[in-house]
């Protein structure tokens, strides 16, 4: 069945396109520009305090007063395990020692789950943004319930049914289907017991004739070829998140940058081993070499994730990019480097879209 896609319309933006929240690589400019080109922008505060979050918000107000989309991290709580922790940092000693550094003494919880912060939804109570989406999972349902009184439109990511059911069950107003396609970490709600990894064709397709939500198609999108046949499949939107990389608008790093720019036989893979959660990004040594068989459990995420912002600084400081977390989708080869507002205006045009 095709979803009826009166939600989607009720944020009125003129086109379909969703800028994907991207931590680390989003930014309040970045988000402001996209919707006030008419496309959904997006910020990702799953990392963030609640003054840090705060801060995010307003300043993406300062910017524009369009709808835009504020993203929050609905991870399972992490679990402490010293000796896990250790015999993980003790298994990345040699990488380390290449870099002539020495791993952490040991790790530790960097943020929480938003369904750990009752601050954090008390803020978004507060500040009301349009749009709130969630990503590795739900929060409970009377905070989804809280949020949906107060007028803000919600959105789930999905990359399987079962994922989608409990999205639709839970009362969360649209789908965000997320191909195995898309770059950055996976929104697998529990990656260590299955992941299907199903390309956006064939889950969007699942999702349109097994569940009555909206469904907002992500994986791969980076042209308005792309756009046009995700939206005549079914879905009533688009999420692009690797194709604004290379916006001046964004803070990727010029490593990022150059990278993802310079290189048109570039290659994308998942690894958990980075972060400690399933994510798509351009190969390099975190793919290739932590990855082997004899490798210990890893830990928890995000707890992992110092352990491997750690190898990476240490060589960053040796003039190496070989652990970076580069993150980027397989459409990664057709990036495009321009202005956002620039960007939405040639997706529109290439998918055909009339502003509504």
């Amino acid at each position: 069945m095709t979803a009826d896609p009166f939600l989607w319309s009720s944020l009125q933006r003129p086109y379909p396109i969703i800028q994907a929240p991207m931590v680390g690589v989003s930014t309040p400019q970045l988000a402001a520009a996209v919707s006030n080109a008419g496309g959904l922008g997006s910020i990702g505060i799953g990392a963030s305090s609640v003054a840090q979050a705060r801060e995010m918000i307003n300043a993406t107000r300062a910017l524009t007063s369009e709808p835009f989309n504020v993203n929050l991290f609905c991870h399972r709580t992490p679990t402490p395990d010293p000796q896990r922790e250790a015999d993980w940092l003790q298994y990345l000693r040699p990488w380390f020692e290449q870099f002539n550094a020495e791993p952490p003494n040991n790790l530790s919880v960097p943020y929480i789950s938003f369904n750990d912060d009752p601050a954090l939804l008390a803020l978004l109570l507060q500040e009301q943004p349009a749009v709130v989406s969630f990503h590795f999972g739900l929060p409970p349902t009377d905070w989804i319930a809280q949020l949906k009184a107060n007028g803000i439109v919600t959105l789930g990511c999905a990359t399987c049914v079962d994922e989608a059911r409990q999205i639709e069950a839970a009362g969360v107003d649209m789908i965000v289907a997320q191909g195995n396609e898309a770059g950055g970490h996976r929104g697998t709600f529990e990656p260590q017991h299955c992941d299907a990894q199903l390309p956006i064709e064939t889950l969007l397709k699942q999702l349109l004739t097994q569940c009555q939500c909206p469904v907002i198609a992500a994986g791969g999108i980076m042209t308005g070829e792309d756009i046009q046949a995700q939206l005549q499949a079914g879905a009533v939107a688009v999420q692009l998140g690797t194709a604004f990389i290379l916006c001046p608008e964004s803070s990727a790093s010029t490593a990022h940058r150059q990278a993802l720019g310079l290189n048109p036989s570039i290659q994308t893979g998942i690894t958990a081993a980075i972060s400690g959660r399933p994510a798509r990004g351009i190969l390099n040594s975190a793919y290739t070499e932590l990855t082997r068989p004899e490798a210990p459990p890893l830990p928890d995420y995000p707890i992992a994730y110092q352990a491997g912002k750690a190898l990476a600084a240490a060589a960053s400081r040796a003039g190496s990019v070989d652990f970076a977390a580069h993150w980027a989708g397989s459409g990664a080869p057709r990036a495009r480097a321009m202005p956002a507002a620039q960007l939405v205006a040639t997706l529109a045009h290439e998918a055909g879209l009339s502003p509504d």
